[in-house]
């Protein structure tokens, strides 16, 4: 197993993702938006979570490991991988969420290739590059502990103490499913760019996406939302007989249950989101 992959000096503007979720239509949709941009495979960097919620796992991770981009395990991909019991997403026992995700695990577990879990198991827990200037770690939860739930209400120390096993000036983090960027008092930044499997709780079906794009001596982080057609993602849910619960996330925008989230993002449920597009000078 890989447990870092480092991918030198990049330039150009980068396209991050996570959370593809086994939603094709979603995935479908961002790499023609990545032709569209024209930002080829190797500068578009997914933070893991390739399998989860939705219906198709194995068109989903054919359609990743066919664009070639880099990909960072997420803890779906470590349990399918070893053939654990369950997603190991780090939700409380008994919760919702917790119940809800045996369904869609099993049904993942059920349908993937041997092939697809063999690359599973040979995915990065980090991925360390170096753009203008700045050293970037790509994670999926935090270096100690792959589904630790990082939100934008997390205190910033422990953002610096992951900042910091990372030996990294700019943090590119997925699994808690909400975009966000935070310039830390020290200068550093730490960067999610959302998932696109599921919508952000925010009561829109797009999902979130984002471009880390060069600007002389700077980064500027662009949070973009992503249309595509979700109503086929949920009938597809449907006829696979999976929980409805997140069938009706992706025609609302609205999660199913918020166990997972703070207060702070709790009380954000239905809200547009406003996110900055502004250059971020890492020290």
């Amino acid at each position: 197993m890989n447990l870092n992959l480092d991918l030198g000096r990049l330039t150009g503007p980068l396209l991050v993702f996570g959370g593809p979720y086994s939603n094709r239509q979603a995935t479908e949709a961002l790499r023609a938006e990545a032709e569209r941009l024209g930002i080829p495979p190797e500068r578009c960097i997914c933070t893991g979570d390739v399998v989860a919620y939705c219906a198709d796992p194995v068109g989903t991770t054919d359609l990743i490991r066919d664009w070639g981009c880099p990909v960072v395990m997420g803890n779906c991909e470590e349990s399918l991988a070893e053939g654990a019991e369950d997603c190991g997403c780090g939700f409380l026992s008994g919760s919702t969420c917790d119940l809800l995700s045996k369904q869609w695990f099993e049904h993942a577990s059920a349908c993937l290739r041997p092939d697809q879990r063999d690359w599973m198991a040979t995915l990065p827990r980090l991925i360390r590059f170096e753009v203008e200037g700045s050293a970037v770690a790509v994670l999926h939860g935090a270096v100690d502990q792959i589904n630790r739930f990082i939100f934008a209400s997390t205190p910033e120390v422990e953002k610096c103490r992951q900042a910091d096993l990372a030996e990294a000036e700019v943090v590119l983090a997925g699994h808690c499913g909400l975009p966000f960027t935070q310039r830390l008092h020290d200068g550093r930044i730490w960067h999610n760019a959302g998932v696109i499997g599921m919508p952000a709780n925010d009561g829109d079906t797009t999902v979130w996406y984002s471009l880390v794009v060069p600007q002389g001596g700077s980064l500027r982080f662009e949070h973009r939302r992503l249309g595509y057609d979700y109503s086929a993602a949920a009938a597809a849910m449907r006829k696979a007989g999976l929980a409805e619960d997140y069938a009706r996330a992706l025609e609302t925008g609205l999660w199913s249950s918020l166990d997972v989230l703070p207060a702070h993002e709790r009380a954000a449920t239905g809200r547009a989101m406003m996110l900055d597009q502004e250059p971020f000078t890492p020290p």
